[in-house]
């Protein structure tokens, strides 16, 4: 009996051997630039790393926010603000696996450019899951959640938004043109009337923009559009360009909801595309915005832009920030033509908010210690999640393998943050004894299945090690190890700046450096391709 039992033991410890332990997560990240806000001023942008395609609304005094989140899970993030300038992270409107299926989908397809408003009552988003089932409504009585499941919408395209008049709602989205397509990137701004009671269309869909402000300059991907009401005029606000350096914001306006609609002959109301690219601290990439009305009668714009650490690279994606709206002869302008966006602004005409307990600006840092009773909602994964593979357990995150990195069919046992600072220093204590060759379990930072890097403890030829291993495009490549003990707990730090990467090791009181100056280019957009930033965090595999 008692070798009965032994050998049960013995045949158990492999499997529970298997788990990953970490202890902690920290980061701590400061921006390239040393912008300093003074007293009455803050600091662009005022959502650093991977926050895309702003979508805000006002409900009273308060302001809500929700952004792209693509294939991570939990998705479409929602932030709280009083003051447009503190924000607070309150829920993710896709937290369910139910909700939508991005199985098989890469890490740049999913979820686009949602956008939030609320009526009677209810807050909606609108918005379309590519290469799942398409354009969707979900709705939730506090923004905070739970949301609904998707109202599935019979129209092709992606960014749709929604427009009230008074107690009809109209939905205006980029679809393909009414006429044959004339070049690559051609695109026309359509609306229809969404019935909110009945969760469906109803009536005509009319073109309102083909193209976009100058069909025959051949203008590309015309999208983003958001309708808005002010003086008697309707106002349509789009993206034009392509979200790369040629990004920008345009406007139309029209007497009627259906049109014509007329651009302004001084688009776009918001670039960085004719800015010299050599200037010192550079925001580029500028549009996909959205425009809101504060209580105390101003105008302010969110909107996307980037901030490379050199040319045309960024390794943390498409950010958040605001900027003032003037008006001019009945137009919108955000930025005059051939101005920078300026690192520091003065604050809206608003009462001071909260400062946020996890800032979202400016130079900061955190520890989560998993000691809490849930995981934060700032942790997101790679696609949706069929079964669980995380726990917490006294002061620990615990991980039990899933897919392989690269494996776009699968979920990985990766949980991460969103690197939000070009020079950001991010660590974890990981205890794992790998059992067999390629067992592993440490950092990972990812930009997509084919883009990322794992960073610990893993087992070459029999032994283990502590290993550097990174994908740019093509075959995961070993590119550093060194013997580590298993038995010990393992700190692992990487350190980026700008482009650069290393990577340290710590183990029985004596910390090491296995890699330094590695390029990390390839978590750039630039190389990476997609529309994400880098999601770095605990990451484990085993056959």
């Amino acid at each position: 009996m008692r070798a009965l039992l032994l050998t049960a033991l013995a045949a158990a410890a492999p499997a529970a051997a298997q788990e990953a332990r970490f202890a902690d997560f920290r980061y701590e990240g400061r921006s390239i630039e040393r912008a300093v806000p003074k007293t009455g001023e803050y600091r662009n942008p005022i959502l650093s790393g991977y926050y895309p395609d702003p979508s805000i609304t006002r409900v009273g005094e308060d302001y809500y926010l929700v952004l792209s989140s693509f294939t991570h899970y939990p998705g479409l993030p929602i932030f709280k603000s009083r003051d447009l300038v503190n924000w607070t992270q309150i829920g993710n409107a896709i937290d369910r696996p139910g909700q939508l299926d991005f199985s098989g989908l890469a890490v740049s397809r999913g979820v686009f450019a949602p956008d939030i408003s609320f009526h009677a009552g209810t807050f909606y988003i609108v918005n379309t899951c590519v290469d799942c089932k398409g354009n969707f409504v979900i709705t939730a009585k506090d923004p905070a959640g739970p949301w609904s499941d998707p109202i599935w919408l019979p129209f092709e395209g992606i960014d749709p938004s929604i427009t009230w008049e008074g107690d009809r709602a109209y939905i205006v989205n980029n679809r393909a043109p009414s006429e044959p397509s004339r070049y690559d990137g051609h695109r026309a701004i359509w609306i229809q009337e969404y019935d909110w009671r009945a969760g469906r269309m109803v009536g005509p869909s009319t073109e309102l923009v083909n193209g976009g402000v100058d069909l025959s300059k051949k203008p590309v991907w015309i999208e983003g559009p958001h309708i808005f009401k002010k003086d008697g005029w309707y106002y349509l606000t789009a993206a034009e360009g392509g979200t790369s350096v040629n990004h920008s914001q345009v406007v139309f306006r029209s007497k009627a909801l259906t049109g014509p609609y007329v651009p302004w002959d001084r688009n776009p109301i918001l670039t960085q595309r004719d800015l010299d690219p050599a200037r010192p601290d550079p925001i580029t990439s500028a549009g996909h915005a959205t425009l809101v009305q504060t209580q105390s009668g101003d105008w302010w714009a969110t909107f996307l832009a980037t901030r490379p650490y050199e040319g045309d690279f960024y390794n943390i994606g498409r950010e958040t920030f605001l900027l003032p709206v003037t008006w001019r002869d009945g137009w919108p302008v955000i930025l005059d033509p051939g101005k920078p966006i300026p690192h520091v602004v003065a604050k809206p005409r608003l009462p001071a908010g909260p400062a946020p307990t996890l800032p979202t600006s400016g130079d900061f840092g955190y520890v989560d210690a998993f000691d809490g009773p849930k995981l934060g909602m700032q942790w997101i994964g790679v696609r949706t999640p069929k079964a669980n593979f995380w726990r917490l357990d006294r002061g620990d995150l615990v991980l039990k393998g899933g897919a392989a990195l690269g494996d776009q069919k699968g979920v990985p046992a990766f949980l991460g943050r969103r690197q939000q600072h070009h020079v950001a220093t991010v660590s974890t204590t990981v205890t794992f004894a790998p059992m067999k060759d390629g067992d592993r379990a440490g950092l990972a930072a990812i930009q997509s299945d084919q883009s990322n890097l794992f960073f610990g403890v893993t087992r070459i030829a029999g032994k283990p090690q502590v290993a550097l291993y990174t994908r740019d495009k093509g075959e995961e490549k070993l590119v550093a190890s060194a013997p580590v003990d298993p038995r010990r707990p393992v700190t692992l730090t990487i350190r980026a700046n700008g482009g650069t990467m290393a990577f340290d090791y710590g183990a029985g009181g004596t910390t090491r450096t296995l890699k330094a100056g590695l390029d990390a280019r390839f978590l750039s957009t630039n190389r990476a391709g997609g529309f994400v930033g880098t999601v770095i965090g605990p990451f484990a595999y085993t056959h």
